[in-house]
C-alpha cells in the first residue's frame, strides 16, 4: 500500500521516464516541477511558449535547458493546440498545464481534429498525503463536472478507479459521501449512492469496492463508523472519496490542501492521455506530485 508521495515518486522513477508536453511553458513553478522531474528521471519535457520568457525563468531558477527542446508558440492558444498536438501524435505521453487557463487547455485537449477525446467524460481526481490519514486518499470531482447525473458519476469513479490502479491499489475502495447515511428521497446524492452500490453489486462498475451513503467522518475514520454501527468494509478506509457535486468536491479539496497543509496532486483523467492540471496556487512540489501521477497513468496506459 503506497501511503505517501515519497512512494509515488519512487513508483514513478522505477516506470518512467515519460515525456511531458508543457503547454505555456514560462510558469517559475512549473519548470521548477519539471526541471526536479527530469533530474528525478521520472518525466522528460518539451517545452512550448514564449522561448524568450522560458530561457529567462530558467537561467532565473539554474535550469539546464541543453536536453529539453523549446518550441516557440507566444499565443498561448496556439500553444496549447501545440502542446496537445505533441501527445496525440505520440511525440510526448503528457500534457501539462502551464501559465494558461484552464478553459483554453481543455478545449484544445477536446478539440476533434488534434485532441484526446475518448467518448467518456473528463473529470479531476485530487491525490492527498494526509498526516491524520492512514494511506493516500483520492478526492473526486473537485474541478470539472459541476452536477453530475448517476451516469456522469459512474464515469467518473471510473476515472479514479483507473488512477487508484496506476497506482497499484488492486481493488479501490470507493466511499460515496452525502450528508446523511441513510437513503433519502429527498436528498438525491443518498440516492445515487445507493444506485452506484448497486451497480457494483451487480458487476457494471468492476475492479474497485463502493460503499455509501457515507458522511465523511464514516468514509474516513473507522471510529466513527463503529459509533454509528456501520460496518461496511468501506467504511473508515475509503481510497477514493466521490463528492456529490462540485462545490463539495472544491470545499474538502481546498480544506485539506490549505487547513490540513496536507501534500497534494491533481489530474484530469478520461482522456486517451493524463493531462496534469493544478492551481495556479499550488506549489512545485504539488506540481511534481502530479507530474509523478501522470507517469503513472501513461505506464499503465
Amino acid at each position: 500500500m503506497i501511503k505517501s508521495f515519497e512512494e509515488v515518486l519512487q513508483l514513478a522513477k522505477a516506470r518512467g521516464p515519460k515525456t511531458i508536453a508543457v503547454a505555456v511553458a514560462q510558469d517559475k513553478e512549473v519548470l521548477l516541477a519539471v526541471n526536479e522531474a527530469k533530474n528525478l528521471g521520472i518525466a522528460d519535457a518539451i517545452l512550448v511558449g514564449d522561448k524568450e520568457e522560458i530561457i529567462k525563468i530558467a537561467n532565473h531558477i539554474a535550469m539546464d535547458l541543453k536536453e529539453l527542446p523549446i518550441i516557440d508558440v507566444k499565443d498561448t492558444i496556439e500553444a496549447s493546440r501545440k502542446a496537445v498536438e505533441l501527445v496525440s501524435t505520440g511525440e510526448a505521453h503528457i500534457v501539462m498545464k502551464g501559465l494558461v487557463d484552464t478553459s483554453i487547455i481543455l478545449k484544445a485537449v477536446l478539440d476533434e481534429e488534434i485532441g484526446l477525446r475518448t467518448g467518456n467524460i473528463l473529470s479531476h481526481v485530487a491525490v492527498f498525503n494526509i498526516d491524520t490519514y492512514h494511506k493516500l486518499l483520492l478526492v473526486t470531482d473537485a474541478a470539472m463536472n459541476i452536477a453530475p447525473d448517476i451516469n456522469q458519476k459512474k464515469q467518473i469513479v471510473e476515472n479514479a478507479v483507473f488512477l487508484a490502479h496506476s497506482l497499484d491499489i488492486e481493488n479501490p475502495k470507493v466511499a460515496v459521501i452525502c450528508a446523511k447515511e441513510k437513503v433519502n428521497p429527498k436528498m438525491p446524492a443518498t440516492v445515487d449512492a445507493d444506485q452506484l452500490v448497486g451497480m457494483n453489486n451487480k458487476g457494471i462498475i468492476s475492479d474497485c469496492m463502493i460503499g455509501g451513503p457515507f458522511a465523511l467522518d464514516n468514509a474516513i475514520s473507522r471510529e466513527a463508523a463503529f459509533h454509528k454501527g456501520i460496518s461496511h468494509p468501506v467504511a473508515g478506509d475509503a481510497d477514493i472519496v466521490l463528492a456529490p457535486n462540485i462545490e463539495s468536491g472544491n470545499i474538502l479539496y481546498k480544506a485539506l490542501a490549505f487547513l490540513a497543509k496536507s501534500k497534494n496532486a491533481g489530474i484530469i483523467v478520461g482522456a486517451k492521455a493524463p493531462i496534469v492540471l493544478t492551481s495556479r496556487a499550488d506549489n512545485d512540489e504539488a506540481k511534481l506530485n502530479s507530474i509523478a501521477l501522470g507517469v503513472l497513468m501513461a505506464s499503465k496506459k
